[in-house]
């Protein structure tokens, strides 16, 4: 059974070498790849001679880069980590177990149960990961704790099923959303996050990158609950053209004059448009159904390939 360590990084040269080390000293028997991002610090260099197996993306973002690991490295298990230190290594054998043994095809590192708070001193980061943990475990009827983590470990099967649309930092937030919805089975495990150290700097940036994820969290409801998502907008547009076409109605009983018809034209066209937006969560459901029944024949497809091997 082969493990793969793949850390992403750009300018992580600060870190880079004492991350390696920690996860060889740990898992000497996984390849430790360093998908670099462009940096321009050196990072490459560093991980190879610390005895990294290094690849290159040069599109940038984080979305972008576990797109090619995803793709091009074939593994029994995945753990991937950032490159940044802020996660311990000691966790890695546990990450691994889960998978291999079948007991989940996502292992989530949980911060936010653990140190992140207390390690975290940028307080709209804490602010942003409480309200996407919420809107996540809300609209997809979950209670995950860390929506976000930048450590994980995967299947081959989650690997080779989940096809990636984000292409920054929104990732972290579509693979929770992808398990979720189609029935993956996920595990948390509590991990000792500490904060970076002095001269490494995130390259999150706390307004620009929060309003990406949440762009991505109503695109993902869309996508993913579209009988959900279009029904509210039929029932908005509903009540929005109730609003103007009870007080006519009302006139019409007063006095037995239509007045506003112009306003009645509208109004019926608005619920023209509410009838056609709900059916086309109608098909829309349909359609995502199907997809589900695909990728469960995927999966039936990849183990019987892996029994086979």
């Amino acid at each position: 059974m082969k493990t793969v360590i793949l850390i992403p990084c750009y300018n992580e040269a600060k870190t880079i070498e004492k991350v390696i080390g920690d996860f060889k000293r740990v898992m000497p028997h996984a390849d430790i790849y360093v998908y670099d991002n462009n940096s321009t610090d050196g990072t490459d260099k560093i991980a190879k001679e610390a005895g990294a197996i290094v690849k290159y993306e040069y599109q940038q973002g984080k979305g972008n880069v576990v797109r090619s690991m995803f793709r091009e490295i074939e593994a029994d298990c995945y753990i991937m980590v950032d490159g940044d230190d802020t996660y311990p290594a000691d966790n890695a054998a546990e990450f691994e177990r889960l998978i291999l043994e079948g007991e989940a095809d996502m292992v989530i590192g949980d911060r936010l149960s653990s140190t992140y708070f207390q390690e975290n001193d940028r307080p709209f980061h804490n602010t942003g990961n409480r309200v996407v943990r919420k809107f996540i475990n809300v609209f997809f009827k979950s209670d995950l704790n860390d929506i976000m983590t930048g450590m994980r470990s995967f299947s081959y099967n989650f690997v080779k099923s989940f096809p990636i649309s984000s292409k920054e930092f929104e990732i972290e937030t579509e693979m929770s959303v992808f398990a979720l919805i189609n029935n993956f089975k996920i595990k948390e495990i509590p991990v000792e996050y500490r904060d970076r150290i002095e001269g490494s700097e995130s390259k999150l940036n706390t307004y620009t990158d929060g309003l990406k994820v949440i762009r991505m969290i109503f695109s993902l409801i869309r996508d993913e609950r579209p009988l959900f998502y279009f029904t509210f907008m039929t029932v908005l547009l509903l009540v929005i053209a109730g609003i103007y076409f009870f007080p006519i109605l009302f006139n019409f009983f007063t006095t037995g004059y239509v007045v506003k018809i112009p306003s009645l034209i509208v109004i019926s066209t608005v619920v023209i448009v509410a009838a056609l937006t709900f059916l086309t969560g109608v098909i829309l459901y349909v359609l995502k159904k199907q997809h589900r029944e695909n990728l469960e024949r995927h999966l039936i497809l990849l183990n019987e390939i892996n029994k086979e091997d």
